[in-house]
């Protein structure tokens, strides 16, 4: 069978795994709101009033929409192990299969208790893709693109979130069930291609170096990064600091998730957590997730269309940073995201404070969640402001913080540490699915706050601690965190205010280098193989 070692090609077809947990945000945030879904799953029964079903409560839709990152936490946490045994790209085709499950089970639910199951397989599949995509194409990707691609991974799931939410909207005019089960049942369609599409790539060279199969490492390479030439310097670069790597860390190949909190590894491990951590801590998905409550406050009713528009510019926005990413740098482009949120968190915090009033059942709203009403120009800023901070989130934290833990690891530990990183991603998405509508019913517009305090937080904590990684080779990255570098501090490495964005990567990729940068580089590649 041919094998594709287009870049493009191989980064186009894994971050389908993205997708799937784009397609389960708006798989959700756009079926809420409708009456099918409401009668479906009539918890509350009808509104004496109006007759219409009121559906779950706050906290059951809470729990509806938490299995799903609940099931993800569990799914990242166990593809460390997958992966390390099966390969990436294995990994991630069984992560396909298993989101065709949870999809049949969740097109087919006939209550709540069977839809929260089908929605934790969901979870599973998007918790083992989730976190083994980004570490596939780290480990195929050239370094100076390396951004540009692993942050193809945003771009996926907002792509997934714009898809199936105007699926569902064009739904949602069908009477009845289909107007739910018919987006559920579609959503089946792209792990299906995602599967059949991974069949025809590559595996990560990377691993294949790590199970000693050298001259298929090597082959990857000639493919992916020397386009069939054998003799390109990049790939001899990269095969010289694989071979480095792999040997140097024979003796602890057998690696557990206890050395990812060891002295040596204990700093990467919490720059890679906090990353995902934060990414939570900004807000976004909770926006993504409870848009319409939001734009409810806002007057909006049951209207779709301004949440599909807030999707569109998520897509939008994640563009400049597939195309300058590499250019910026990660560390400017998290500071920078991280002051912009915080600005427009607080000027919804400020305008809900002043401008808004609590609902009442007047208002005949079918959940506490919906606390406040807002109307007017405040409405329509409060609308702008979310804009902003979508288009804030989406060129910065959004691709960064599936680019960056990525590229923080040595070989031996880099399966098991992005899928312990992408866990806290899923646990604290879980966390903040469920603690949301109560957040907004108790506190209402100090949730604002409270997300703007971590965007401020995750300011300070990026620019003292987060090392720049861009243009750099993945073992050039792990050397960042060695105790043996000029001015390093123990434990810690360089300090990440020194590291710097240096594109000098790029002339080797281009074959651009002197004639004595070959000669060290030929003469680097004789060196004894293991």
């Amino acid at each position: 069978m041919k094998t594709f070692g287009n870049i493009y090609i191989i980064a186009a077809t894994s971050v389908i795994g993205g997708a799937l947990f784009g397609f389960d945000i708006s798989s959700m945030s756009a079926i809420i709101a409708t009456q099918p879904y409401k009668c479906q799953f009539n918890q509350q029964g009808n509104d004496p009033e109006t007759g219409q079903c009121r559906g779950p409560d706050d906290v059951v839709q809470g729990g509806i929409t938490a299995a799903m990152p609940g099931g993800s936490w569990l799914g990242a946490l166990i593809s460390g192990f997958l992966s390390d045994r099966l390969g990436r790209k294995t990994s991630i085709q069984i992560g396909a299969l298993i989101w065709v499950v949870g999809s049949i089970l969740v097109c087919a639910s006939q209550n709540i208790a069977m839809l929260i199951v089908g929605r934790i397989i969901n979870g599973l599949s998007v918790g083992i893709c989730s976190a083994q995509v980004p570490v596939y194409i780290s480990e195929l990707s050239p370094p100076s693109k390396r951004g540009r691609f692993i942050g193809m991974q945003q771009w996926a799931i907002t792509w997934g979130i714009a898809i199936m939410f105007f699926l569902c909207y064009g739904s949602h005019f069908i009477d009845g069930q289909a107007a739910f089960r018919l987006p559920w049942g579609l959503q089946m369609i792209p792990a299906i291609l995602l599967f059949l599409g991974l069949m025809v790539l590559p595996e990560s060279p990377r691993w294949l170096a790590k199970k000693d199969r050298w001259e298929e490492a090597k082959d990857v390479l000639v493919l992916v990064h020397g386009k069939g030439n054998p003799h390109s310097q990049l790939v001899a670069k990269e095969m010289t600091e694989i071979r480095e790597m792999v040997e140097f860390e024979r003796s602890n190949a057998d690696v557990s998730y206890k050395e990812l909190f060891r002295p040596r590894m204990i700093n990467r491990t919490h720059i890679g957590i906090f990353t995902q951590i934060w990414s939570q801590l900004t807000g976004m998905n909770v926006m993504m997730y409870y848009i319409s409550y939001i734009f409810a406050m806002a007057g909006q009713g049951s209207d779709l269309l301004p949440s599909g528009i807030q999707f569109i510019i998520n897509v939008v926005m994640t563009v400049p940073a597939l195309i300058w990413l590499d250019r910026w740098g990660r560390r400017p482009t998290l500071l920078v995201g991280a002051f912009f949120m915080t600005l427009w968190l607080c000027v919804n915090a400020g305008l809900f404070a002043v401008y808004s009033r609590r609902s009442t059942p007047a208002d005949h709203f079918d959940t506490a969640a919906i606390s406040m009403v807002i109307s007017g120009r405040p409405a329509t800023a409060v609308i702008a402001s979310t804009y902003l901070f979508v288009a804030s989130y989406a060129p910065t934290w959004g691709p960064v913080s599936w680019t960056y833990p990525a590229e923080l690891y040595p070989l031996r530990v880099r399966g098991k540490a992005v899928a312990l990183a992408t866990s806290a991603n899923w646990a604290f998405n879980f966390a903040l699915a469920y603690f949301v509508p109560p957040a907004f019913a108790s506190i209402t517009w100090q949730t604002y706050v409270l997300f703007a305090v971590f965007c401020f937080c995750m300011f300070w904590h990026t620019f003292f601690m987060f090392p720049e990684t861009a243009n750099k080779t993945l073992e050039e990255v792990a050397a960042i965190f060695e105790n043996t570098n000029p001015g390093s501090i123990k434990h810690i490495g360089t300090p990440a205010w020194k590291t710097h964005n240096d594109r000098s990567i790029i002339r080797i990729e281009r074959n651009m280098v002197s004639s004595e940068e070959k000669i060290g580089i030929e003469h680097s590649t004789t060196e004894p193989k293991a």
